[in-house]
């Protein structure tokens, strides 16, 4: 498996500073305002975000296939809780919903499948200091296609 790599630089002060993050596929700036306001650019949490609701989807799909499920369509959004804590900051707590096209599943076994992903996803794993929360919404195998 490969390493991934990505790189951060920051210039200034933590107000009125600026900084650059950087992987293969992504270039953007973040700052004081883009983390702790509603400032232009990105910050480390969303970037977080982003990379635990990829991961959930991909753990949900393999463990859906892998209990002879076939997902249509995995939706996740990870709402990442960030503020102070102490003298400092903490990320408090990652709250991941989720709503699946699936043909031929019931909730429950969908609910159990969903848990366990939850639990298997390598992200969850990376993060277990924090609280993660599921909420998982099973949709019909073709809603989208009737909806559409």
């Amino acid at each position: 498996m490969p390493t991934r790599h990505a790189t951060a630089q920051w210039e200034g002060t933590l107000a009125q500073g600026r900084g650059a993050m950087e992987f293969d596929a992504y270039q953007g700036q973040f700052s004081f305002a883009s983390r702790m306001e509603s400032g232009p650019g990105t910050n480390p949490e969303e970037l977080l975000g982003a990379a635990h609701a990829g991961c959930f989807s991909m753990a949900l799909a393999a463990a859906l296939l892998q209990a002879g499920h076939r997902p249509d369509r995995i939706r996740t959004t990870a709402a990442v809780h960030f503020g102070p804590d102490g003298g400092g900051f903490q990320i408090s707590h990652i709250e991941l919903a989720t709503e699946a096209e699936i043909t031929g599943i019931g909730d429950t076994d969908f609910q159990d499948i969903a848990a366990d992903a939850k639990s298997s996803c390598p992200v969850s794993k990376a993060l277990a200091a924090t609280r993660i929360s599921l909420t998982a919404k099973l949709l019909p195998g073709d809603s989208l296609r009737r909806a559409g």
